[in-house]
Protein backbone atom coordinates (compact mmCIF):
# COMPACT_ATOMS: atom_id res chain seq x y z
CA UNK A 1 0.00 0.00 0.00
CA UNK A 2 2.72 2.55 0.74
CA UNK A 3 4.46 1.94 -2.38
CA UNK A 4 0.72 2.70 -4.06
CA UNK A 5 0.05 6.06 -2.48
CA UNK A 6 3.61 6.81 -3.62
CA UNK A 7 2.96 6.15 -7.15
CA UNK A 8 -0.84 7.65 -7.10
CA UNK A 9 0.56 10.95 -5.69
CA UNK A 10 2.99 11.35 -8.58
CA UNK A 11 0.74 10.84 -10.94
CA UNK A 12 -1.60 13.55 -9.50
CA UNK A 13 1.63 16.11 -9.66
CA UNK A 14 0.93 18.11 -13.00
CA UNK A 15 3.43 17.29 -16.01
CA UNK A 16 2.87 19.20 -19.24
CA UNK A 17 1.38 16.98 -22.06
CA UNK A 18 3.91 17.62 -24.30
CA UNK A 19 6.63 16.05 -21.52
CA UNK A 20 8.62 13.52 -22.82
CA UNK A 21 7.81 11.81 -19.63
CA UNK A 22 4.26 12.44 -19.62
CA UNK A 23 3.40 9.09 -20.66
CA UNK A 24 5.26 7.64 -17.82
CA UNK A 25 4.01 9.28 -15.40
CA UNK A 26 0.12 9.01 -15.96
CA UNK A 27 1.23 5.27 -15.37
CA UNK A 28 1.05 6.91 -11.51
CA UNK A 29 -2.55 5.78 -11.97
CA UNK A 30 -1.63 2.23 -11.50
CA UNK A 31 -1.12 3.07 -7.97
CA UNK A 32 -5.19 2.40 -7.62
CA UNK A 33 -5.63 -0.54 -9.11
CA UNK A 34 -2.42 -1.73 -6.78
CA UNK A 35 -4.69 -0.76 -4.13
CA UNK A 36 -8.13 -2.35 -5.25
CA UNK A 37 -6.18 -5.52 -5.52
CA UNK A 38 -4.31 -5.77 -2.27
CA UNK A 39 -7.91 -4.75 -0.96
CA UNK A 40 -9.33 -8.10 -2.63
CA UNK A 41 -6.70 -9.93 -0.73
CA UNK A 42 -6.63 -8.57 2.24
CA UNK A 43 -10.83 -9.09 2.96
CA UNK A 44 -9.96 -12.27 2.00
CA UNK A 45 -7.51 -12.43 4.38
CA UNK A 46 -10.45 -11.16 7.28
CA UNK A 47 -13.22 -13.18 5.64
CA UNK A 48 -11.55 -16.31 6.25
CA UNK A 49 -9.81 -15.32 9.63
CA UNK A 50 -13.68 -14.97 10.86
CA UNK A 51 -15.16 -18.10 9.63
CA UNK A 52 -12.21 -19.98 10.94
CA UNK A 53 -12.12 -18.20 14.28
CA UNK A 54 -16.51 -18.95 14.53
CA UNK A 55 -16.32 -22.22 12.66
CA UNK A 56 -18.66 -23.96 14.81
CA UNK A 57 -21.43 -20.90 15.29
CA UNK A 58 -20.35 -18.95 11.82
CA UNK A 59 -23.34 -17.42 10.29
CA UNK A 60 -22.90 -15.52 7.73
CA UNK A 61 -25.52 -12.76 9.04
CA UNK A 62 -23.52 -11.78 11.93
CA UNK A 63 -19.94 -12.23 10.36
CA UNK A 64 -22.13 -9.09 7.58
CA UNK A 65 -22.43 -7.00 10.07
CA UNK A 66 -18.98 -7.72 11.58
CA UNK A 67 -17.28 -7.11 8.45
CA UNK A 68 -19.15 -3.69 7.60
CA UNK A 69 -18.49 -2.67 11.10
CA UNK A 70 -14.84 -3.26 10.61
CA UNK A 71 -15.00 -1.92 7.55
CA UNK A 72 -16.60 1.87 8.44
CA UNK A 73 -14.61 2.04 11.11
CA UNK A 74 -11.63 2.11 9.26
CA UNK A 75 -13.16 4.59 6.56
CA UNK A 76 -15.45 6.78 8.14
CA UNK A 77 -13.67 8.59 10.78
CA UNK A 78 -10.73 9.87 8.35
CA UNK A 79 -13.85 10.31 5.41
CA UNK A 80 -15.92 12.71 7.95
CA UNK A 81 -13.01 14.90 9.19
CA UNK A 82 -11.09 15.30 6.03
CA UNK A 83 -13.62 14.97 2.97
CA UNK A 84 -16.89 16.49 5.26
CA UNK A 85 -14.57 19.47 6.13
CA UNK A 86 -14.31 19.57 2.74
CA UNK A 87 -17.28 19.77 1.18
CA UNK A 88 -18.76 21.96 4.48
CA UNK A 89 -16.57 25.08 3.97
CA UNK A 90 -17.53 25.13 0.65
CA UNK A 91 -21.24 24.84 1.31
CA UNK A 92 -22.78 27.68 1.18
CA UNK A 93 -24.90 28.64 4.37
CA UNK A 94 -26.51 32.21 3.49
CA UNK A 95 -28.75 30.83 -0.05
CA UNK A 96 -29.03 27.12 1.51
CA UNK A 97 -32.05 25.58 0.18
CA UNK A 98 -33.94 22.09 0.59
CA UNK A 99 -32.20 20.15 -2.32
CA UNK A 100 -28.52 21.92 -1.46
CA UNK A 101 -29.29 20.41 2.01
CA UNK A 102 -29.84 16.94 0.70
CA UNK A 103 -26.67 16.92 -1.52
CA UNK A 104 -24.38 18.32 1.20
CA UNK A 105 -25.95 15.16 2.93
CA UNK A 106 -25.32 13.09 0.10
CA UNK A 107 -21.87 14.83 -0.14
CA UNK A 108 -20.79 14.07 2.98
CA UNK A 109 -21.77 10.31 4.19
CA UNK A 110 -21.88 8.95 0.71
CA UNK A 111 -20.08 11.09 -1.52
CA UNK A 112 -23.22 10.71 -3.87
CA UNK A 113 -22.01 13.37 -6.69
CA UNK A 114 -19.43 10.48 -7.75
CA UNK A 115 -22.58 8.24 -8.66
CA UNK A 116 -24.68 10.84 -10.17
CA UNK A 117 -21.98 12.95 -12.04
CA UNK A 118 -19.06 11.47 -11.94
CA UNK A 119 -17.60 14.03 -9.58
CA UNK A 120 -13.87 12.65 -8.49
CA UNK A 121 -13.01 14.58 -5.87
CA UNK A 122 -12.63 11.70 -3.71
CA UNK A 123 -13.99 8.86 -6.01
CA UNK A 124 -11.87 6.02 -4.48
CA UNK A 125 -13.15 6.15 -1.50
CA UNK A 126 -17.27 5.92 -2.40
CA UNK A 127 -15.89 3.45 -5.08
CA UNK A 128 -13.59 1.25 -2.39
CA UNK A 129 -16.59 1.13 -0.20
CA UNK A 130 -19.09 0.13 -3.08
CA UNK A 131 -17.03 -2.80 -3.53
CA UNK A 132 -16.76 -3.72 0.25
CA UNK A 133 -20.69 -3.78 0.10
CA UNK A 134 -20.93 -6.51 -2.68
CA UNK A 135 -17.44 -8.53 -1.45
CA UNK A 136 -18.80 -10.57 1.35
CA UNK A 137 -21.40 -12.40 -0.88
CA UNK A 138 -18.93 -12.83 -3.36
CA UNK A 139 -16.53 -14.35 -1.02
CA UNK A 140 -18.88 -16.84 0.79
CA UNK A 141 -19.99 -17.81 -2.73
CA UNK A 142 -16.07 -18.52 -3.31
CA UNK A 143 -15.84 -20.06 0.22
CA UNK A 144 -18.94 -22.92 -0.30
CA UNK A 145 -17.99 -23.43 -4.08
CA UNK A 146 -14.67 -23.09 -6.34
CA UNK A 147 -16.15 -22.51 -9.49
CA UNK A 148 -17.80 -19.03 -8.12
CA UNK A 149 -14.26 -18.09 -8.89
CA UNK A 150 -15.36 -17.47 -12.82
CA UNK A 151 -17.63 -14.72 -11.68
CA UNK A 152 -14.54 -12.66 -12.40
CA UNK A 153 -15.49 -12.71 -16.18
CA UNK A 154 -18.33 -11.06 -15.45
CA UNK A 155 -17.10 -7.55 -14.60
CA UNK A 156 -14.79 -7.80 -17.69
CA UNK A 157 -17.75 -8.12 -19.90
CA UNK A 158 -19.54 -5.39 -18.41
CA UNK A 159 -16.99 -3.07 -19.04
CA UNK A 160 -17.34 -3.53 -22.74
CA UNK A 161 -20.99 -3.98 -22.33
CA UNK A 162 -21.34 -0.55 -20.87
CA UNK A 163 -18.93 1.55 -22.88
CA UNK A 164 -20.97 0.39 -26.47
CA UNK A 165 -24.30 -0.78 -25.41
CA UNK A 166 -25.82 2.41 -26.02
CA UNK A 167 -28.72 2.43 -23.62
CA UNK A 168 -26.08 1.23 -20.81
CA UNK A 169 -23.64 3.69 -21.82
CA UNK A 170 -25.97 6.49 -21.40
CA UNK A 171 -27.17 5.43 -18.23
CA UNK A 172 -23.55 4.43 -16.17
CA UNK A 173 -21.01 4.99 -18.66
CA UNK A 174 -20.16 8.27 -16.76
CA UNK A 175 -18.52 5.96 -13.74
CA UNK A 176 -16.49 3.87 -16.16
CA UNK A 177 -13.85 4.67 -13.67
CA UNK A 178 -15.27 2.23 -10.91
CA UNK A 179 -16.65 -0.45 -13.81
CA UNK A 180 -12.73 -0.78 -14.86
CA UNK A 181 -11.74 -1.58 -11.40
CA UNK A 182 -14.14 -3.92 -10.30
CA UNK A 183 -12.35 -7.11 -11.94
CA UNK A 184 -9.16 -6.41 -10.28
CA UNK A 185 -10.42 -6.48 -7.06
CA UNK A 186 -12.10 -9.62 -7.40
CA UNK A 187 -9.15 -10.92 -8.99
CA UNK A 188 -7.44 -9.69 -5.75
CA UNK A 189 -9.64 -12.22 -3.90
CA UNK A 190 -9.28 -15.24 -5.97
CA UNK A 191 -6.10 -15.00 -5.56
CA UNK A 192 -5.90 -14.05 -1.88
CA UNK A 193 -6.04 -18.25 -0.82
CA UNK A 194 -2.75 -18.66 -2.81
CA UNK A 195 -1.16 -15.93 -1.11
CA UNK A 196 -2.58 -16.77 2.57
CA UNK A 197 -1.43 -20.43 1.89
CA UNK A 198 2.35 -18.76 1.00
CA UNK A 199 2.47 -20.54 -2.21
CA UNK A 200 5.91 -19.55 -4.32
CA UNK A 201 6.25 -18.93 -7.95
CA UNK A 202 9.08 -21.23 -9.59
CA UNK A 203 11.79 -19.85 -11.21
CA UNK A 204 10.75 -20.36 -14.47
CA UNK A 205 7.69 -18.83 -13.83
CA UNK A 206 9.73 -15.25 -13.21
CA UNK A 207 10.26 -15.13 -17.34
CA UNK A 208 6.51 -15.02 -17.61
CA UNK A 209 6.14 -12.27 -14.79
CA UNK A 210 8.43 -10.21 -16.84
CA UNK A 211 7.25 -10.73 -19.97
CA UNK A 212 3.66 -9.49 -19.03
CA UNK A 213 5.25 -6.37 -17.01
CA UNK A 214 6.98 -5.48 -20.14
CA UNK A 215 4.31 -5.91 -22.67
CA UNK A 216 1.70 -4.17 -20.38
CA UNK A 217 4.30 -1.19 -18.96
CA UNK A 218 5.82 -0.55 -22.56
CA UNK A 219 1.95 -0.76 -24.03
CA UNK A 220 0.17 1.62 -21.67
CA UNK A 221 3.05 3.99 -21.70
CA UNK A 222 2.61 4.20 -25.36
CA UNK A 223 -1.13 4.71 -25.11
CA UNK A 224 -0.82 7.15 -22.50
CA UNK A 225 2.39 9.38 -24.45
CA UNK A 226 0.89 8.74 -28.28
CA UNK A 227 -2.68 8.75 -27.86
CA UNK A 228 -4.27 9.76 -24.46
CA UNK A 229 -7.65 10.98 -24.79
CA UNK A 230 -7.99 8.87 -28.42
CA UNK A 231 -9.39 5.04 -27.00
CA UNK A 232 -11.94 4.22 -24.33
CA UNK A 233 -10.08 4.05 -20.90
CA UNK A 234 -11.40 0.35 -19.93
CA UNK A 235 -8.99 -0.66 -22.78
CA UNK A 236 -5.85 0.67 -20.77
CA UNK A 237 -7.19 -0.39 -17.65
CA UNK A 238 -7.62 -4.00 -18.73
CA UNK A 239 -4.17 -3.44 -18.93
CA UNK A 240 -3.80 -2.81 -16.03
CA UNK A 241 -4.59 -6.07 -14.19
CA UNK A 242 -1.29 -7.97 -15.79
CA UNK A 243 0.42 -4.57 -14.91
CA UNK A 244 -0.94 -4.44 -11.66
CA UNK A 245 -0.12 -8.14 -10.31
CA UNK A 246 3.22 -7.96 -11.77
CA UNK A 247 4.48 -4.81 -10.34
CA UNK A 248 3.47 -6.05 -6.77
CA UNK A 249 5.36 -9.65 -7.21
CA UNK A 250 8.61 -7.61 -8.74
CA UNK A 251 8.09 -4.87 -6.02
CA UNK A 252 7.73 -7.96 -3.35
CA UNK A 253 10.71 -9.04 -5.12
CA UNK A 254 13.08 -6.36 -4.97
CA UNK A 255 12.19 -5.71 -1.38
CA UNK A 256 12.84 -9.36 -0.06
CA UNK A 257 16.12 -9.24 -1.83
CA UNK A 258 17.13 -5.52 -0.69
CA UNK A 259 16.16 -6.42 2.77
CA UNK A 260 18.81 -9.33 2.48
CA UNK A 261 21.31 -7.47 0.80
CA UNK A 262 21.37 -4.65 2.85
CA UNK A 263 22.37 -7.18 6.08
CA UNK A 264 26.04 -6.79 4.97
CA UNK A 265 25.69 -3.21 3.73
CA UNK A 266 27.72 -0.20 5.78
CA UNK A 267 26.24 1.12 9.02
CA UNK A 268 25.19 4.12 6.81
CA UNK A 269 22.67 2.48 4.87
CA UNK A 270 19.07 2.41 5.79
CA UNK A 271 18.29 -1.17 6.63
CA UNK A 272 16.40 -3.48 4.75
CA UNK A 273 13.82 -3.80 7.93
CA UNK A 274 14.34 0.07 7.82
CA UNK A 275 12.93 0.47 4.13
CA UNK A 276 10.00 -2.30 4.64
CA UNK A 277 9.27 -0.22 7.77
CA UNK A 278 8.51 2.61 6.45
CA UNK A 279 6.63 1.54 3.72
CA UNK A 280 4.95 -0.32 5.95
CA UNK A 281 4.21 3.04 7.87
CA UNK A 282 3.00 5.10 4.83
CA UNK A 283 0.73 2.08 3.52
CA UNK A 284 -1.00 2.21 7.15
CA UNK A 285 -1.83 5.68 6.58
CA UNK A 286 -2.95 5.71 2.87
CA UNK A 287 -6.29 6.24 3.31
CA UNK A 288 -5.77 9.77 5.22
CA UNK A 289 -2.40 10.33 3.07
CA UNK A 290 -5.03 10.10 -0.39
CA UNK A 291 -8.15 12.41 1.42
CA UNK A 292 -5.55 14.82 2.11
CA UNK A 293 -2.96 15.69 -0.49
CA UNK A 294 -4.78 16.03 -3.78
CA UNK A 295 -7.23 19.49 -2.43
CA UNK A 296 -5.23 20.47 0.85
CA UNK A 297 -1.29 20.20 -0.06
CA UNK A 298 -0.84 19.65 -3.77
CA UNK A 299 -3.44 21.96 -5.40
CA UNK A 300 -1.71 24.75 -3.47
CA UNK A 301 1.39 23.75 -3.69
CA UNK A 302 1.11 23.39 -7.88
CA UNK A 303 -0.05 27.42 -8.26
CA UNK A 304 3.83 27.91 -7.27
CA UNK A 305 5.08 26.11 -10.17
CA UNK A 306 7.79 24.54 -8.48
CA UNK A 307 8.74 22.09 -10.66
CA UNK A 308 7.44 18.37 -10.88
CA UNK A 309 10.37 16.68 -8.28
CA UNK A 310 9.68 19.86 -5.18
CA UNK A 311 6.35 19.43 -5.75
CA UNK A 312 5.92 15.94 -5.11
CA UNK A 313 8.47 15.94 -2.15
CA UNK A 314 7.11 18.72 -0.20
CA UNK A 315 3.47 16.90 -0.72
CA UNK A 316 4.83 14.23 0.44
CA UNK A 317 6.57 15.66 3.76
CA UNK A 318 3.87 17.66 4.35
CA UNK A 319 0.96 14.97 3.49
CA UNK A 320 2.55 12.44 5.43
CA UNK A 321 2.49 13.62 9.22
CA UNK A 322 -0.77 15.08 8.69
CA UNK A 323 -1.84 12.49 7.95
CA UNK A 324 -0.17 10.62 10.50
CA UNK A 325 -2.09 12.94 13.11
CA UNK A 326 -5.46 12.42 12.01
CA UNK A 327 -5.24 8.72 11.96
CA UNK A 328 -4.09 8.99 15.44
CA UNK A 329 -6.97 11.40 16.18
CA UNK A 330 -9.51 8.65 14.25
CA UNK A 331 -8.16 6.21 16.33
CA UNK A 332 -8.83 7.79 19.89
CA UNK A 333 -12.46 8.66 18.69
CA UNK A 334 -12.96 4.80 17.35
CA UNK A 335 -10.43 2.53 18.85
Amino acid sequence: MGFAIIIVMLFHVPVARSSDWYGLVRMGNLGVDIFFFLSGIGLWYSWSKMHEKNEACFTFRSSLFTFYLNRAKRIYPAWLIIAGYFYISRFNFSAATTDSWINLFGQVFFNWNFWRFDELTFWYVPATMMMYLFAPFYMELVRRNDAFRWLVVLPLMWCIIVQYVTPIHAAVGHIEIFWSRVPIFFLGINIAEAVRQKRQLDGSTWYLVAFFFIVSLSSCVWLEQMRHGKFPLYVERMLYIPLAITTILIMSAVFERLATALQSAPHWLPSGAGINAFFTFVGGISLEIYLLHAQYVLNPLAKMHLGYWPTFLLTFAISVPIAWLISKLCKKIIP
